[in-house]
């Protein structure tokens, strides 16, 4: 069966449990040169402002993302999607769940760094509305490898036309 032509997956995201763990492990190891290690996900998990999410699917995970939570923007630190089901979009899902959690009050972006060997994820984000916004030179601590950064901006949500105010309509009405 073409790749291109199988059906999309439907998949329920919530948040990361320990349960999760082996799942999560056995993605991460499937999908990077360099893995996190179990070490490295609890670390970064046992910190206030990371959030840790799985995209689940006939009560398999299929993919995860783990994201910190800044005063204006998202920052993803791990994303990945099991390869079986890639091109099915489970990624595409996850994205939409963080873009729903930006605002135009508050949280208006998403960043994010992608190794530059790493095309399919570049052109996956790309696709999704992330725009290459900066080479990041030499920024892996486990390879001279360069990143880009990348990012999605929250368009600003339509204001309703404020007609113009004045002392004196207030003081009138």
């Amino acid at each position: 069966m073409n790749i291109e032509h199988q059906p999309q997956l439907r998949v329920h995201i919530r948040w990361m449990i320990r349960r999760d763990m082996r799942d999560v492990l056995d993605i991460e190891r499937q999908s990077f040169e360099f893995p996190w290690f179990e070490d490295d996900f609890i670390r970064c998990l046992r910190q206030r402002n990371c959030i840790g999410m799985v995209a689940e699917h006939a009560e398999r995970v299929v993919g995860f993302m783990i994201y910190e939570l800044h005063k204006t923007r998202l920052h993803v630190l791990n994303f990945a999607v099991a390869t079986d089901v890639r091109r099915r979009g489970v990624g595409r899902q996850m994205i939409d769940k963080l873009v729903g959690k930006l605002s135009s009050q508050r949280r208006t972006q998403i960043s994010l760094e992608v190794r530059e060997t790493n095309l399919p994820a570049q052109v996956f984000f790309r696709e999704t509305g992330f725009r290459a916004t900066n080479v990041l030179r030499e920024f892996y601590d486990d390879s001279p490898e360069d990143a880009y950064l990348m990012q999605f901006c929250c368009e600003p949500e339509e204001s309703p036309m404020v007609l113009p105010f004045n002392r004196i309509d207030r003081l009138a009405g």
